[in-house]
């Protein structure tokens, strides 16, 4: 299949020779940064949600997944800091040896309820606790919006994904064959599944708006 330009770039980039860029490589014991996106995370971002579906993607559904990834490009991705604003949310990106490693999101989904969203780690940095830490920073953020529920959603083929919620805490509420595809999920009859967290309370501190 012959990819849309909109989405030809096929992997993180490789050196972080400027600010948002992925370095190719960091020593296992390089600090983890996790801070709010600002302008200058957009391409890095676009590159790793680009990277990270891509790879997930099983042969047999490479063109369900291009669509989906167009989608999400054109609906969310491309357009980080309304979308998250606009949902009373708030993006992050995790960095280390000056360029990005991971991100996640986070939506006011309902009253005293945020929900998780596009939480990924670059391929090369797996295996190093990063995912766990963007979980943890991620509750941490939704309680100071006075959140009393983490809640959020992912498919059947994120089996690394499906191991760490449910070994730290999430509970499983119900499932789904996602048959239509938006910027949140792919359709395909790809099961879906729904967890959610009960958060303990902190002091109130609205999630401050993306700039």
């Amino acid at each position: 299949m012959k990819r849309d330009a909109e989405v030809s770039s096929p992997h993180v980039p490789t050196r972080a020779d400027r600010k948002g860029r992925a370095p190719a490589t960091a020593p296992d014991d390089d600090p983890i940064i996790v801070r709010p996106f600002e302008p200058d995370d957009a391409a890095a971002v676009r590159a790793l949600f680009i990277a990270v579906n891509r790879l997930m993607a099983p042969r047999h559904m490479a063109e369900q997944f291009e669509a989906y990834i167009a989608t999400a490009l054109r609906e969310e991705i491309d357009n980080i800091a309304r979308y998250y604003a606009a949902r009373g949310g708030q993006f992050f990106v995790a960095s280390a040896a000056g360029g990005l490693v991971g991100m996640f999101g986070l939506e006011q989904a309902e009253p005293g309820a945020a929900e998780l969203r596009r939480m990924y780690v670059d391929p090369r940095f797996r295996r190093r606790g990063i995912g766990r830490d963007l979980l943890a920073r991620a509750e941490t953020e939704a309680q100071k919006a006075s959140c009393k529920r983490m809640i959020l959603s992912t498919s059947e083929l994120q089996t690394a994904a499906l191991t760490l919620y449910r070994n730290t805490g999430y509970r499983k509420v119900r499932q789904e064959v996602a048959t239509r595809a938006t910027n949140k999920t792919l359709g395909g009859a790809i099961r879906r599944f729904h967890f959610e967290k009960a958060l303990p309370g902190m002091a109130r501190s609205p999630l401050p708006a993306i700039t």
